[in-house]
């Protein structure tokens, strides 16, 4: 499925989780990116580290100011996290000149985009509270704005600022595909079960990776993880901070982790939400997001016969998959009169929304299915699409798995998924061919009789990809830095709650504090769980850590 976000709440994104990443090959996870600066070989190289001080690599001097401007309204297929709108009054938007590749620190530079709100008690000010909701993929200039209600309490004492990390959005968001042909990309049989489909699907991410290098080629080698937190380091000398506050959500925790690696000095109160397991390659990281998901559809069911009296079963959703790889429905029309499957998007059809004669298939239905398990908010929305389903109309599960995929209802393609590819074949070093994955598919199976089968093929995402990865896993270790809460949610799909404890163990002793939240659905702080806001403001706010392993209900 996707690496991990809150963006896939919002609209459609989850590093929603990297590889795996559920529906990554085929698309929360999102696709894809190229390169430039080639070998003897011609494949493009992943930039080196920049040598630094202890504790850190060494960072470019930042502009002496950022020039803070009303922001700009979102442009057509803008991830924009389901407005309309250019943010209001409060709202600011500059650009950060970052250095393209940091082992060159005075060559070109790379403008990332930044947004933010001033704090509402000045005379109490902390700082700058920097968010990132994940992805990799999701725009922290749109989504920030969209859900700043939900951090109204942390805007008292923070100024709430978010970013488009590079390759993402307004920061030379990277692009493959044009709307049409991602229409078809994400459309195609993403679970081969053939020799032929197998060679047919290998083909189309090959094609997707050659597009990438062709239209963001330029960018690909410089779009890791590791730059971006050296970004954020840069960012946080911008905004005049002595140490980086931080509230990274999903694939945002790997991003913390990996800044508290290279600068833990630097490292101020940061909460890490929704947390990725920093230990796992892709390959667990995938069988993990499938028995995730797994775990999350069987919540939904036990639940589901307390709202409706029409719940699907395992057995109906696979025999309903099955179907569907065999025969599309149609999916035509303008809305279906529901309201929205994302918070604040409107109807679920509409001009170039899931209508104007698509079909749901297979590969679209399971990203729809897995998108409604993002969040218990979106459970009436699963039940009524499976049943439209099978009855023949397939729009409100295509409406689901257009969010996943970042198709706004114009019809136009948000960078999401293809930033989030580039993101993860940066980082990531494996490249795994059909011979690899054909082996595998029976555990993913049996870890998920519905997602298992995708999970395991969406392992081919950084096949033929132009930009050689950085690492097997990324190192966050964080001797010496202040603490850092990590809040692992049991019931989370994306983000399997035994990462948060990998995550706090391998900062270190001392730095990772781990909080258990037992809920449902992707993250804990945005649940309304008044245990986890509560002791997250007042660690935020106040500085209060929490005891380790607190546990909220």
């Amino acid at each position: 499925m996707p690496r991990a976000t809150r963006a896939a709440k919002a609209t459609g994104p989850a590093r929603s989780i990297r590889t795996g990443a559920l529906l990554s090959a085929a698309l929360l996870t999102i696709t894809a990116a190229a390169a430039t600066g080639c070998t003897h070989t011609g494949r493009p190289q992943a930039a080196a580290s920049a040598p630094g001080p202890a504790g850190g690599t060494r960072s470019a001097a930042p502009d002496p100011k950022l020039d803070w401007k009303s922001c700009p309204p979102p442009s057509a297929g803008e991830d924009n996290g389901g407005a309309a709108k250019a943010p209001g009054r409060d709202w600011e938007c500059a650009t950060l000149h970052a250095p393209l590749d940091y082992t060159h620190p005075d060559g070109e530079k790379i403008g990332i985009a930044m947004i933010r709100a001033k704090a509402t008690d000045p005379a109490h000010r902390i700082g700058s509270l920097v968010f990132n909701f994940g992805g990799p993929g999701g725009s922290g200039v749109t989504t920030l704005p969209a859900f700043a209600e939900d951090y109204r309490n942390l805007r008292t004492r923070y100024d709430l600022v978010s970013f488009d990390p590079r390759g993402v959005g307004r920061s030379s968001g990277v692009r493959c595909l044009d709307d049409k042909e991602l229409d078809a990309y994400y459309a195609a049989d993403s679970t081969p079960a053939t020799k032929p489909e197998q060679t047919a699907l290998v083909g189309r991410v090959e094609a997707y990776a050659a597009a990438c290098r062709q239209h963001s080629g330029k960018v690909l080698p410089y779009v890791g993880t590791t730059n971006a937190a050296r970004d954020m380091d840069l960012m946080r000398q911008a905004l005049g901070d002595d140490k980086l506050h931080y509230f990274g959500v999903s694939y945002g925790t790997e991003l913390g982790g990996v800044y508290a690696h290279l600068y833990p000095k630097n490292v101020g109160r940061a909460l890490l939400d929704a947390v990725v397991d920093p230990s796992s390659d892709p390959v667990q990281s995938a069988l993990a997001q499938a028995r995730g998901f797994q775990l999350a559809l069987g919540n939904y069911m036990s639940a589901c016969p307390q709202t409706s009296d029409n719940c699907p079963t395992e057995r109906s959703i696979t025999d309903l998959l099955d179907r569907l790889g065999k025969q599309p429905i149609p999916a035509t029309g303008g809305g279906t009169g529901t309201g929205s499957p994302t918070p604040g998007t409107g109807g679920t059809g509409g001009t170039g929304g899931a209508g104007g004669g698509r079909e749901l298939t297979r590969s679209l239905a399971t990203s729809g299915i897995a998108q409604a398990l993002y969040s218990k908010d979106f459970w009436d929305y699963l039940t009524e699409g499976v049943e439209d389903a099978e009855n023949g109309d397939g729009r409100i599960l295509l409406s689901l798995a257009d969010a996943m995929n970042g198709r706004n209802q114009d019809g136009h393609y948000s960078s999401l998924q293809a930033s989030l590819n580039a993101v993860t074949c940066a980082d990531f070093a494996q490249r795994y061919t059909a011979e690899d994955i054909e082996p595998k598919v029976a555990d993913f199976r049996k870890a998920s009789p519905v997602f298992g089968d995708f999970m395991a093929w969406s392992l081919l995402q950084c096949t033929g990809w132009p930009v050689k990865g950085e690492w097997q896993t990324p190192d966050v270790s964080a001797k010496g830095a202040a603490p850092m809460l990590v809040v692992g949610n049991t019931g989370d799909p994306a983000t399997p709650y035994e990462g948060a404890r990998t995550m706090a163990r391998e900062l270190g002793e001392g730095v990772g504090i781990e909080m258990t939240y037992r809920g449902q659905g992707h993250g804990a702080y945005d649940s309304g769980n008044p245990c986890v806001k509560g002791a997250a403001d007042a660690y935020l706010l106040d500085g209060k850590v929490p005891e380790p392993n607190k546990v909220c209900s």
